[in-house]
């Protein structure tokens, strides 16, 4: 008998190709004012990890893009990043194929890792190879700017100094480090924390310099949502005497860094029960850039 999807009549390609789609951490963010469009002008450092959700990816015949199970709870296939990803991709190049597309899920909505533009963005490479459309990064990281200001990051795989609106991306090597992570299970909208009237938007500009001597930069959004969310401050008051606690982009995660992985794992191991908290390797490039993408089950 033929699967429901053989049976739509798409010529599938026998097997799936498997992909990375790594989590990143904002080292720090700040919001130095607003663009004459109305958005705010952010400087952070994207530190990418060695961790995350999983994409499998197979070519479709028919031009389709198929989604199978849900990556994210609530979200509608045709809102999926990861399908989005592909039609736009589909549009710019070779709309006659299609792809059927399952994301297993490891990062936590909402908390700043950045799984939605990781997810998207694994999507973008892994079709650019797999319909070898070769479109290059600079036109992937484009189309990935269209879907979210985090997408051209993970689509260039390097550890990054970014400004803009966190676009405008200059490579960074980082130093080998592992965190503690910490998911405090809130969910706020980001349009709505840009709108908060605790916001701080005049910031003064940091530099590279700043952020290699170790300056405290600090995240916007932290005064914020700990103001706003107990959990958040449970959080922060949990991993403080580990070291300094800092929140991720506009999600609720925290995080801690550590220089070696015994120190990361005895403050897990000595972390108050019922936190949802797990560890993460920094990467010195993304694992999808790094060799690990397109083997096949």
């Amino acid at each position: 008998m033929k699967s429901s999807i053989e049976a739509t009549g798409a010529d599938l390609d026998a097997t799936w190709s498997v992909w990375p789609a790594p989590a990143k951490l904002n080292l720090f963010l700040r919001i130095p004012g607003r663009r004459p469009d109305g958005y705010h002008r952010l400087q952070t450092v994207f530190r990418l990890l060695d961790w995350g959700d999983t994409i499998r990816l197979r070519v479709r015949r028919d031009g389709r893009i198929v989604r199978h199970g849900v990556s994210v709870a609530g979200v509608a296939e045709a809102d999926d990043l990861t399908v989005r990803a592909a039609k736009l991709l589909q549009a710019a190049s070779v709309p006659a194929l299609g792809a059927d597309i399952m994301v297993e899920k490891r990062i936590p909505a909402g908390g700043g890792f950045g799984g939605g533009s990781s997810d998207a963005a694994t999507v973008l490479v892994a079709l650019d190879r797999l319909w070898e459309t070769r479109l290059g990064v600079d036109a992937l990281a484009a189309l990935g700017l269209q879907l979210g200001a985090d997408v051209p990051v993970f689509v260039r795989g390097d550890n990054a100094w970014a400004e803009g609106v966190g676009e405008l991306l200059t490579p960074l090597a980082l130093p080998p480090a592992w965190y503690l992570l910490v998911d405090p299970g809130v969910h706020v909208s980001t349009a709505e924390l840009f709108q908060s009237p605790e916001l701080t938007r005049d910031a003064r500009p940091a530099t590279m310099s700043d952020f290699v001597s170790g300056i405290p930069l600090g995240n916007a959004f932290e005064p914020v949502l700990r103001g706003r969310e107990p959990a958040v401050n449970a959080a922060f008051a949990a991993l403080s005497p580990f070291g300094t606690p800092r929140l991720t982009g506009s999600g609720s995660g925290c995080f801690v860094e550590f220089a070696t992985r015994e120190s990361a794992e005895a403050a897990l191991a000595a972390l108050p029960t019922g936190l949802k908290a797990w560890l993460a390797a920094g990467a010195a490039r993304s694992p999808l850039h790094a060799g690990f993408g397109g083997a096949t089950d």
